[in-house]
């Protein structure tokens, strides 16, 4: 038996992972990243591979990440969680600034940015790693968590995310 809710028990931030198309900047909403190593610092984000911002990542190199806030107006979740990035630009009506060459959202509360060191395919999704080239705390707002997200804002899950279960989000 499985029980799909047990992966909600499970520790998962927001973010809006972001790079270039071609001098464009684009991204994807994302609830999978985490610190893989501390010195050198290393991340790893998992990206769907049916997702437009996986071939810009992999075509780029670099990826940010900008971690949502409690706060996070819920339109840049939606805009960068439910549209592709190859039809749409998702940053023309959010706000945002360039941190060590990479866009990251200014609705957000940290951001670190990578270099990608590696990408391993898995059946649905790339896992990329990236040494650490950057990383701010913004402000003092606090980290929204995929729980919140769910039991406040009562956020749905995209199709492509790596928690979607159907049976679960309907």
């Amino acid at each position: 038996m499985m029980d799909p809710k047990a992966f909600r028990a499970l520790s998962y931030g927001v973010y809006v992972v972001s790079t270039w198309d071609n001098g464009r900047p684009t991204g994807c909403t994302a609830n999978c990243a985490a610190q893989v190593t501390a010195q050198p610092a290393v991340m790893m984000i998992g990206i769907n591979r049916d997702n437009y911002t996986n071939r810009c990542i992999a075509d780029c190199g670099h990826f940010a990440v900008s971690v949502l806030a409690e706060d996070t107006d819920p339109a840049v979740i939606g805009s960068f969680g439910f549209r592709s990035g190859k039809n749409t630009d998702k940053f023309a009506d959010i706000p945002y600034d360039i941190r060590n060459a990479l866009p990251i959202v200014k609705d957000s509360c940290a951001y670190i940015v990578c270099r990608v060191t590696q990408a391993i395919d898995t059946a649905t999704h790339t896992l990329f790693l990236g040494e650490v080239i950057g990383a701010e705390m913004t402000n003092e707002r606090r980290p929204m968590t995929y729980a919140y997200y769910h039991e406040v804002v009562k956020g749905r899950t995209a199709k492509n995310a790596p928690t979607y279960i159907a049976e679960v989000d309907g």
